[in-house]
């Protein structure tokens, strides 16, 4: 028998007290959003692309639910090969429930609650066929194109994830039309650039590289400087934030001629020693990190996944294919070297540091506390619940952390990390959490029964605190 899903995600959905929901009402749900770290396409922004059908929208390159599909005996055809959309689609249906107590199951819901508004269905084999027709033919209309689809999510501003050899040609096409209300701005993601233990992969993409600063990188100082000579285009384009994903936090002590040589024997096609591999990401990353203080941008460390653990399935399909984990890495010393070495040379900049592994959690929060300096509030972030933990444990274990050893008021709060755009719920779905955590409070007599001042803090946290931390050119709300 077929659930009615208005009992479900209803209103007061995570809401648990009058409290919380007064502060949700009141505060923010309807703010705007500000998404400084995903991963949509900037072309498909540009284009104000139309989705075919919901498996293009919702399953294309959703690496979340292959996995989930794969877990429930789903074969590879359904998630990434040459079934058909409408197949793929019934199979993610047959999929859904048995998600209980997995957050995609909320995810599925809100998602379809809005911007497809339905609300009266759960999506299970039953309802698969009416769901896939009624929200194919919102797709058909221009309500629910990419820009639509922003709008109807109350998108101020999104940060999209740009290789430095990119053109960068879409987000000139958006600011040039003037016709979209939000605002798009590439991130520098330099992350190829970390790859000498791949030759191939590092010449492919250096080749591209020297095309698009006109710099012949034969020696590591000339790579550096064309690696410059690409931030500084981004900064013209609107760049605000530089991000970088990494295993560890590269800090070993290196010698500049080691890091040379490991460079040179990359470009032979050689791959260079572990220790020079070593050597070289970190003399490396030291000087992104001093590019970033002098681009003046704020900077995003992502510390911990272990990627492409299933080789068989890497030769297959690639990378970001739902086949990487929270890596058990030690980490506490390196970063805190990491951080020391350009804090002790005044070139820290503003940072955000995320952990995939949440026993980190307190180290994170601890080593942010470490390298705090006025006159910006939260220079050093503890981020958001991050990939495997953007889910309600996840996001509360890191906001309780963050609570204890810092201050949750000068967090800047939610990101998607998606390439989906249909994740915005996850913002609301934040906004619903942090509001339960603060109206829990106020009931028990643990914060004080003042509802303009923890809605004030509400409004900074979801909205106010980005803008700031960030330099956004948005008005605020409050």
């Amino acid at each position: 028998m077929t659930m009615n899903a208005a009992a479900f995600i209803t209103d007061d959905f995570l809401l648990e007290t009058e409290y919380a929901r007064d502060l949700y009402d009141n505060f923010v749900r309807n703010l705007p959003v500000i998404d400084f770290h995903c991963h949509l396409p900037s072309e498909l922004v540009a284009s104000d692309h139309r989705f075919k059908n919901m498996t293009e929208i919702w399953l294309k390159g959703d690496h979340y639910k292959w996995r989930l599909m794969r877990t429930n005996g789903v074969a590879e055809a359904f998630c990434t090969g040459d079934a058909s959309d409408r197949e793929k689609f019934e199979k993610w249906a047959e999929t859904v429930p048995y998600l209980l107590r997995n957050p995609a199951y909320h995810w599925t819901h809100l998602e379809l609650r809005k911007p497809f508004g339905i609300t009266d269905r759960l999506l299970e084999p039953e309802t698969a066929e009416e769901i896939w027709e009624e929200c194919n033919s919102m797709l058909a209309s221009p309500d629910f194109s990419a820009r639509g689809i922003l709008k109807q999510m109350n998108v101020a501003l999104i940060c999209t994830t740009d290789d430095p050899v990119d053109d960068l040609e879409s987000h000139s096409l958006v600011q040039e039309d003037g016709t979209m209300e939000m605002q798009m701005l590439p991130t520098w993601r330099p992350d190829k650039a970390l790859t000498v233990d791949q030759p191939d992969l590092f010449n492919a993409w250096i080749a591209r590289l020297e095309e698009a600063s006109g710099i012949s990188c034969d020696t590591y100082e000339a790579f550096l400087e064309a690696l410059r000579k690409r931030a500084i285009f981004f900064k013209l384009r609107g760049c605000k934030i530089a991000d970088h994903g990494l295993e560890i936090p590269y800090s070993c002590a290196y010698n500049p001629e080691t890091v040379s040589r490991a460079f040179s024997d990359a470009r032979k096609g050689l791959i260079p020693d572990p220790d020079h591999v070593m050597q070289y990401r970190s003399s490396l990353m030291y000087e992104l990190c001093v590019l970033n203080h002098q681009m003046d941008w704020a900077q995003q460390l992502h510390l911990g996944p272990l990627r492409n653990t299933n080789t068989r399935m890497f030769n297959h399909l690639g990378p970001d294919a739902g086949y990487d984990s929270v890596g058990d890495h030690a980490m506490a010393k390196e970063l805190a070297r990491f951080l020391d070495r350009l804090d002790a040379q005044s070139l820290l900049t503003r940072t955000i540091i995320y952990t995939i592994n949440p026993a980190l959690n307190m180290m994170v929060a601890t080593m942010a506390g470490n390298f705090q300096e006025g006159p910006v509030p939260g220079k050093i972030q503890f981020g958001s619940g991050w990939w495997f933990n953007d889910q309600l444990d996840g996001m509360y274990d890191q906001m309780e952390t963050l609570s204890q050893t810092g201050l949750l008021s000068r967090f800047v709060g939610m990101v998607t990390d998606s390439r989906s755009f249909l994740s915005f719920p996850r913002h609301d779905y934040f906004r619903r959490l942090l509001c339960n955590m603060l109206g829990n409070d106020m009931a028990k007599g643990l914060i004080p029964k003042k509802p303009d001042r923890v809605g004030r803090m509400l409004v900074d946290i979801c909205h106010q605190n980005a803008i700031r931390y960030f330099g956004f050119d948005l008005p605020g709300v409050m």
